[in-house]
């Protein structure tokens, strides 16, 4: 059973107090503040998270595993991650109260991302050619996937372990012939980096055979049984905040921009209208709304996971997905 340390375990109780007192509710990022990071900004901004009577600040992460452990031992109510990686987590510590609630990326950005002038075009080109890989990289997690359902020779593949400052920057230096990452991410930071855009092949893991979910918002299990109503309160700003960020980027943007100075304005806004399109608005979600999941297909990305890793425990979507907490009142449909 999943142990947490005496001090995680009061985190987790002094969260439950003061969401009860202050409705405090600490939101911990999968990266930096980036475009698709701006819906959560223009919630904060536009008062849908005030609306709820809910205080939330946004912190950084470091990678999509980043918040899990994070959520898990209540340091953070609720957090940013790969739902992927959470399946694998609860399956290493049985009993982790921490749990995806709502899905944000529909459509993963797993992608492997090449140059067409070092011979990368298509998944098979990858065979003979360096691929640069960081160790907690979410899309690295799941390229055995994407290499069984493309039938890829690992042994032909040189895999080089990168650190995520030098991912880019090595595949635009020719060091490597292409690198595994966020789709939206790799290839807008090779395009800044000078790299001629039609130089760049993106090859989103779903377009491929992958039927993975992507990224979804985590919550401390123990916390949401306690405070329900701030639970649904904070997946209904959060879901008011992407559709805000749907029908006006550049504002969206501009709340961005107030916390990360540094970013290029047009850059991200790019960044965040990829994402938009290719991961969060899918036919699915325009049909259905955001945040719940398919179960045929759930059962699906659980077999494609079984097929490159070994389960200790028989998985169980339920463990993974809990739509209890989503809204009720048509807040996740797009108009």
């Amino acid at each position: 059973m999943f142990r947490a340390s005496v001090a995680a375990f009061a985190a987790a109780i002094t969260f439950a107090a003061t969401a009860r007192a202050e409705t405090a509710m600490p939101f911990a990022l999968d990266w930096k503040f980036e475009g698709p990071a701006a819906p959560y900004f223009v919630a904060i901004d536009k008062g849908h998270f005030a609306a709820e009577d809910l205080s939330v600040e946004v912190s950084e992460g470091a990678s999509s595993l980043d918040a899990i452990p994070k959520v898990a031992t209540g340091a953070f109510p609720v957090g940013f991650a790969d739902i992927n990686s959470l399946m694998k987590f609860l399956d290493q510590n049985p009993g982790a109260p921490v749990t995806a609630v709502m899905m944000i990326y529909d459509k993963p950005p797993f992608a492997v991302v090449g140059r067409k002038s070092q011979g990368v075009a298509a998944p098979k080109d990858l065979e003979g050619r360096k691929l640069g890989a960081p160790p907690p990289d979410g899309a690295w997690a799941q390229f055995p996937i994407f290499a069984a359902e493309n039938g890829l020779d690992m042994g032909k593949i040189t895999v080089e372990p990168v650190g995520f400052p030098t991912r880019e920057p090595m595949l635009a230096e020719g060091q490597v012939d292409a690198v595994t990452g966020f789709s939206f991410s790799s290839t807008l930071n090779l395009i800044r980096l000078g790299v001629a855009e039609d130089d760049i092949a993106t090859l989103l893991m779903a377009d491929h055979g992958v039927a993975l979910y992507g990224n979804a918002i985590i919550v401390n299990t123990e916390f949401a049984k306690a405070n329900p109503e701030a639970v649904t309160g904070f997946l209904r700003a959060v879901a008011k905040g992407w559709k805000d960020s749907v029908a006006d980027p550049e504002a969206a943007i501009a709340a961005l921009i107030e916390r990360n100075p540094a970013a290029d304005p047009a850059l991200e806004q790019r960044r965040l209208q990829m994402a938009v399109a290719d991961n969060v608005l899918t036919d699915w979600v325009k049909a259905n709304g955001m945040g719940d999941v398919d179960a045929a297909r759930m059962a699906k990305a659980i077999e494609q996971t079984r097929s490159v890793y070994e389960f200790q425990n028989e998985p169980d979507a339920k463990l993974y997905f809990d739509p209890a907490w989503l809204p009720t009142d048509g807040s996740l449909t797009f108009e």
